[in-house]
Order: C-alpha cells, then sequence, then structure tokens
C-alpha cells in the first residue's frame, strides 16, 4: 500500500496549464490512437508498403506508458490517463483515485478533455473500429469501475450529448426484448454481452436526440445532418483487410474519419475528434502480423485526412500516438540467430505479401470439419503447404493462433508475448502547441487544454462531478440511493415537499417529476453517486 501511494502522488500531473492567446477562429482538436502498436511493426509495415508512411512526417517524440500499479498498461488505464491527465489502475474507466492527507480515501471520476472541450463550447466526436465501448474511446466519454460495464459506458455515452459517433457496438445499444433490426456483421473474439440487462432501448432514445443512425457505409455518405450516430457492426467492424471480402458495406476507418472532420467542421464551433484504429491491438493479441500489418495501414491512411484538413486550417491540432505496445513484435526470430547480418528485406516481406485476408478473416471461413483447411492456410499466404504444417493447422485448438505462428515463422519475426508490453512508444503531432520529445502519457490534457485557452480541467471537476450525498446532506435534505432496481440505481434527495431523483448515466434530473437537464451524466461507482452542479 505504501508503495501505492507514493506512485499515486508521483504521477499525479503537476504541468502548469495557462490560457491560449485569443483567436477569432474557433480552434480543433483530432486525437488519433493506434491501440497497441510496438515500434518493430511500424518498421515492418514501412516495409511492406514499400515507402514512408504520413506519420513519418510528423513524428515528434516519444510517450512514456506505465499505469498507476503496472510497468505494463491496459488500455483502460492507458486512456484515461491520456483522457483525464491522471494515471490510474488497470481496468478502470475515467476513475482515479482520490487522495486526502497522503491517502487512498476514495475513488472519483475526472473529467476527460473531451467533456472539457464540450463544456468549453467544442463539437465533439468518437470514431473507432472497435465497439465505440470499447477501453479507449469509453475512457474519453464515460466513467466506470471496469472496462466491461459495457451497458453503463453505452448509456453515457447516448446522453453525453456527442455530435459524432462511428464505430461498432451496436449490441450494447440493444435490450433482451429488443430484436436486431439491422444487418450488421457480428465482430469476431469479443467478450461483449448480447444484450442490455437494463431492458433500456437506447436505439429509440438515440433517434429522440436528433441523430441520424445509419449502419452502412453508403448511408453513411448520404447524411448531411450534423448530429450522427453510426453503428457498424454489432461488435468490431472487420479489419481493413478483410473489409472488402467480408463486410463491403462498412465503412474504413479513413471514410469515417474524413466524414465526422466534414461534419464536425460544419458547426463552425471548433471541435475535439477522438478517432481509434483499434485492431491493431486485437492482431497483436493473436501475433497476427498480417493483421498487424494491414490496420496500421489503415491507421496511416486515416492520419492523411486529418493533416491534409489541418494544413488548410492552421487553428487545428492533430495528435497521434499509441497508447501501449503489444505483442512484442521483432524483424529477427530463432531462424536468424547467426544469419541477421546477411538477411534481406525480401525474406521477411514476401511471405507476408502472399497473403489475402488476416488469420481472422481466414479462419472465418473455416468448416466445421475442417475439410478446407489448406484453401483456409492459402488465404492467409501459407502455400505450398508442407504435410507437417497441414498436420499441424488440423490438430490446433486454436486455428488463428496457429496459422500466424507459421507466418511468423517464415517470415522470420518473433514475438514475445500474446499480451502487451511495456516500452515507450512513438508521438506524432502537427499544428499549434504540438507536443514533443518524450513525455508521460498524462501530459496531453495539458498541452490540449493550453491550446483550447481552458484555463483549469479542475473546475470543470469540481462542477461536473460532485459527491450527491455531501452535497444533499449540507443543503438539509434527507437522502438515498435506491437500489431496488440493480440495473438502474437511483439517488434520492428529498426535503419538504421537494424531491428529486439522479437516475445512473443519465444527464438529468427529476424535480418533482419534471425533467431538468444537466451539462454531464450521473455516475455510480463505489456505492457513490457522482452528479453535476448544472
Amino acid at each position: 500500500m505504501r508503495v501505492f501511494l507514493i506512485m499515486v502522488l508521483l504521477f499525479t500531473p503537476i504541468h502548469p496549464i495557462h490560457a491560449a492567446k485569443s483567436s477569432t477562429k474557433p480552434k480543433n482538436v483530432i486525437f488519433m490512437v493506434m491501440d497497441g502498436t510496438n515500434s518493430d511493426v511500424l518498421t515492418l509495415t514501412r516495409w511492406y508498403k514499400g515507402k514512408s508512411l504520413a506519420l513519418d512526417g510528423i513524428l515528434v517524440g516519444g510517450v512514456k506508458t506505465y499505469s498507476l500499479q503496472s510497468g505494463i498498461t491496459d488500455s483502460a488505464a492507458a486512456g484515461t490517463a491520456m483522457a483525464t491527465g491522471f494515471k490510474t489502475s488497470v481496468d478502470m474507466i475515467g476513475i482515479v483515485p482520490q487522495l486526502k492527507g497522503g491517502k487512498v480515501e476514495a475513488i472519483r471520476p475526472a473529467v476527460s478533455i473531451l467533456e472539457a472541450a464540450k463544456l468549453h463550447g467544442l463539437s465533439t466526436g468518437i470514431v473507432t473500429t472497435s465497439p465505440v465501448q470499447h477501453a479507449t474511446p469509453a475512457a474519453f466519454t464515460a466513467h466506470t469501475i471496469s472496462r466491461n460495464g459495457y451497458d453503463d459506458i453505452a448509456e453515457q455515452q447516448v446522453y453525453q450529448g456527442l455530435d459524432v459517433v462511428l464505430g461498432g457496438g451496436m449490441v450494447s445499444l440493444l435490450s433482451k426484448k429488443n430484436t436486431n433490426p439491422y444487418s450488421a456483421p457480428k465482430g469476431i473474439g469479443s467478450n461483449m454481452p448480447s444484450y442490455r440487462k437494463d431492458g433500456e432501448n437506447l436505439l429509440e432514445e438515440i433517434k429522440n436526440n436528433g441523430y441520424s443512425f445509419v449502419k452502412a457505409k453508403s448511408e453513411l455518405d448520404a447524411v448531411k445532418k450534423t448530429k450522427v450516430w453510426g453503428s457498424f457492426a454489432d461488435i468490431d467492424i472487420a479489419y481493413e483487410f478483410d473489409r472488402p471480402t467480408l463486410a463491403p458495406k462498412q465503412p474504413s476507418l479513413a471514410e469515417m474519419t474524413k466524414k465526422a472532420i466534414h461534419l464536425l467542421d460544419k458547426k463552425q464551433t471548433g471541435f475535439f475528434l477522438f478517432v481509434e484504429g483499434s485492431k491493431i491491438d486485437w492482431a497483436a493479441h493473436k501475433n497476427d502480423p498480417v493483421g498487424m500489418i494491414s490496420e496500421i495501414l489503415s491507421f496511416d491512411s486515416a492520419v492523411k485526412e486529418p493533416l491534409y484538413f489541418a494544413k488548410k486550417n492552421p487553428n487545428t491540432l492533430l495528435i497521434a500516438v499509441t497508447d501501449h505496445g503489444n505483442s512484442g513484435l521483432t524483424m529477427g526470430n530463432h531462424n536468424t540467430n547467426k544469419s541477421y547480418f546477411k538477411t534481406p528485406v525480401h525474406q521477411f516481406i514476401d511471405p507476408l505479401r502472399k497473403a489475402k485476408l488476416t488469420a481472422t478473416g481466414a479462419a472465418a471461413l473455416l468448416k466445421k470439419d475442417r475439410s478446407n483447411i489448406k484453401e483456409i492456410a492459402k488465404y492467409y499466404g501459407l502455400s505450398p503447404l508442407p504435410e507437417k504444417e497441414l498436420k499441424r493447422l488440423k490438430a490446433a485448438s486454436n486455428v488463428e493462433l496457429e496459422l500466424a505462428k507459421q507466418m511468423a515463422e517464415r517470415a522470420n519475426l518473433g514475438f514475445t508475448t500474446l499480451g502487451h508490453s511495456g516500452e515507450d512508444v512513438f508521438l506524432y503531432a502537427y499544428g499549434p502547441g504540438k507536443p514533443t520529445g518524450l513525455i508521460n502519457n498524462t501530459d496531453f490534457p495539458s498541452y490540449i487544454s493550453k491550446f483550447l485557452g481552458i484555463t483549469s480541467l479542475d473546475r470543470f471537476n469540481q462542477s461536473l462531478f460532485v459527491n450527491a450525498t455531501d452535497y444533499y446532506d449540507k443543503k438539509g435534505y434527507k437522502t438515498k440511493i435506491d437500489l431496488s432496481n440493480p440495473h438502474n440505481p437511483l439517488f434520492i434527495a428529498q426535503k419538504n415537499e421537494e424531491k428529486i431523483e439522479y437516475p445512473i448515466n443519465k444527464n438529468y434530473k427529476i424535480v418533482n417529476g419534471k425533467r431538468k437537464k444537466l451539462s454531464g451524466v450521473n455516475i455510480y461507482v463505489n456505492h457513490q453517486f457522482w452528479i453535476s452542479k448544472k
């Protein structure tokens, strides 16, 4: 515990924030994350592409990624650090320890830079190839004790008042009683639930809030309203390498990013846009170099859109970064122990270029009896397939992992883990006030706040997240937390004839039966309600 407390104190952001000079033009921030990307795979991708990446032209430094209690972070803690400026623990989304007298007294929500930008008057949006409720986008838009609280995350996002939401995650919008009226293809390999436990129909709420709701690329292309919610998959959007074959109705990350910028810019208020290339991480967890390269190229194409916009709109700050490493991929393995100094690049690249689908995409076409295993292997570039390798595939408990393992052997690639890694990662940025050099992941909100002219994030924390019990007890109200519906806790404050109710995850309170809108959403975490003052 002593070490934990010291770490909390050491890693609390201390960077001063000063107001930026006023500008007649609205300011824009585009914050992009390529999830789970280590340095060697970027080198490998550049060789695969045969020329420089768009990212190479805006490389400005590096980022430390450790979490509050570990040298290797997860996406929830990393996302929270980048969004709020505070280190936190594994699995926590927008939640950080609260100190009093040098001790951890409790945990509390912390305002994200996206929420602060919204309160500052900017339009806001998120774009991702994962479910929009996944850890990193969730860290910018929600507050839960666990990254697996998809129902709460989804509900908070719906009531956050975002202008543009594009990604996957349809299942978290649907109740058990609903049938999915859309033909969004399902993702593979996710532990997300198949329906909402609270029975709420968030699709109906989305439409009532004035969104254009779209489910395919063609529908997104046709959108003209500045408020849009796109759910293009039940869970995750397909890998870019697989999308044209397996999910052609889905938009690419670049297409979603371009559309989001266009719609947000139309409001002329300035905007904050979060963009994540999520599935580099997913491929890395399977040690699939083809999937990793595919998704980095997809992210790199997406970077071109805000870079083009920023060059035409110099009041735009673009930041692109990795939240953490993953897989420990290396160019070189046991095959090159004695030959690394004479192994030409094509011996790393040629096997990879034979693949037509990722390991996930190829395995999705596998028949139950595995009678088409040779065809599957060919889709992944493993052709010709020696008898020894064929037997390994037929006997494999996880075909995806075995495909990837055999590809790595052919391409002279090494992997150290199926999990995350703790190295510093590359920092890319363009525009005024950009961060440079080696920084910590908690530094981003300070740079962005200074650019936007937000004098202090702390004042938003003090107004957006107030302990409801303390606040109303001091005013002489009788308070209680109603848990009669475990999926929908309710805070109640009552004095004389006035009864005030705060439903979980909503952006309103109910005063004597009448709704009053609030600046933020109501959070219930660790047996406490946190509410907005206004």
